[in-house]
């Protein structure tokens, strides 16, 4: 098996809008396509965290509508499930007005899944008279693990039980810093036209996210009025907050995505890029970096799993950007590498995912500075070491710590942070409720 030319294939594709609500659109869509008619009622059945990172993203093409309800709703009028990932690029406001009019009637419902397994689950019924259909993605954000139309069974794939799916996961669980530095250094010339791919896309939604009037806007106004300095720590961190606020504000354009996510994709491409065009790195060289990065943040999702209650921008995306600005300068100095990732695990290892939103932007500014920091820290021979903390003897088992935390000791944090959610949407829905009252009363 070629695990970069996997990686890149399964992992690093472009998304269109917020990856869980997506997921919700095509796991819908799917179902529809088979149902072959326009569903009446829909049932959406999600784990924690997709739910979660569903609840407050901006959906493209509808105007800054949110919520995987509505997501999942209007994959289901597509029923284009062959549109993959990129699904709601073919969204129309007409089609929006349908979606929102079928909620309101009461012919959609949604709600957390409070015994699936670990990872992604989304679990969609839909039905039209006597027909229906249930179709459930599970592991991945695209895999369909289930398919059934009346009954009747057409496809059965769970995830524990996919060898394909499950043969690149033991695969990557396997690798070492070294064995990753060794692949991108023998990533082919396909490889890299994908990789310079992913870069000219997260640049365009960069340059399309500069225009909104949010954090990476922010950070250039801080600039001009000499709070920033302009440097490859400011450059990074304007380049990458402007693409978060683009995606989080579903602007209707293409991420490319590393580990299956948008904003994820956003640092372990745009970081190490900019850190190589401020170095002047050779063009090749930068795009072996960020192969590099995808492997680690990979590699990362193998031991965390695919939605962490920590921000896969700083465990994930983070250390594989901090190795790769250190491959830049440094080649495969594998120590320099460890030291990297061990400073900026031991900087941002426990920052809280509180789902996805418009903030994701100020999440994604301090991965960037992190990583940069680290990397030229370790660069340097500097890093933390395992006298300190859950760092370990080696990178690996870093990382391998940081998912212990994160799966065990942080177990309860999705399902607390919804009760928070769910709390202040509560409160929301009352006070909307005495205004309209008091209205009606004068």
């Amino acid at each position: 098996m070629d695990i970069l030319k996997e990686v890149l294939r399964k992992q690093v594709y472009p998304a269109f809008g917020c990856t869980e609500p997506v997921s919700v659109a095509l796991c819908a869509a799917t179902a529809a396509k088979a149902l072959g008619k326009q569903p009446d009622k829909m049932r959406f059945f999600l784990d924690a965290a997709t739910y979660k990172n569903g609840m407050a993203v901006n959906i493209p093409n509808t105007k800054g509508e949110k919520g995987n309800l509505l997501a999942g709703v209007m994959g289901a009028l597509l029923a284009r499930p062959e549109l993959g990932m990129q699904l709601l690029s073919a969204a129309t406001p007409l089609m929006v007005k349908k979606a929102k009019a079928l909620i309101g009637k009461g012919g959609a419902e949604i709600s957390v899944e409070q015994k699936a397994l670990p990872g992604i689950f989304i679990r969609t019924v839909v039905k039209y008279g006597k027909s229906g259909v249930v179709c459930e993605i599970s592991g991945t954000h695209t895999h369909v693990s289930l398919l059934e139309v009346n009954g009747k069974r057409l496809i059965h794939a769970p995830v524990a039980a996919s060898g394909k799916n499950r043969e690149l996961e033991r695969a990557l669980a396997k690798l070492t810093l070294k064995s990753m530095v060794e692949m991108a250094e023998a990533a082919d010339a396909a490889d890299l036209e994908y990789i310079a791919k992913g870069v000219k896309m997260n640049l365009a939604a960069a340059n399309a996210g500069l225009r909104l009037k949010k954090v990476g806007n922010c950070l250039v106004d801080l600039q001009k009025r000499g709070c920033l300095t302009d440097d490859v720590f400011s450059s990074s961190k304007i380049l990458v907050a402007c693409a978060a606020d683009a995606r989080m504000d579903g602007l209707p354009l293409p991420v490319m995505s590393s580990g299956e996510s948008g904003n994820q994709g956003i640092v372990a491409i745009l970081v190490p890029y900019n850190a190589g065009k401020v170095f002047k790195i050779k063009k090749e060289k930068i795009c072996r970096s960020i192969a590099l990065s995808h492997l680690l943040n990979a590699y990362v999702k193998v031991f965390t799993g695919s939605l962490s209650p920590m921000c896969g921008c700083a465990i994930g995306a983070g250390i594989g950007a901090a190795a790769a600005i250190v491959y830049q300068r440094a080649g495969a100095d594998i120590k320099a590498i460890s030291l990297a990732i061990n400073n900026l695990i031991s900087d941002l290892g426990g920052m809280l995912c509180d789902g996805a939103k418009s903030g994701c932007a100020l999440k994604v500014v301090s991965s960037a500075d992190s990583s940069i920091r680290s990397a030229q820290m370790g660069a340097c021979g500097y890093g933390i070491t395992e006298a300190e903390g859950f760092i370990g003897r080696t990178a690996e088992e870093s990382i391998q710590n940081l998912a212990y935390v994160s799966n065990i000791g942080m177990g309860k944090v999705d399902s607390t942070i919804l009760h928070i959610m769910h709390g202040k949407a509560s409160g929301l829905k009352r006070k909307l409720r005495s205004k309209i009252a008091a209205t009606k009363e004068k």
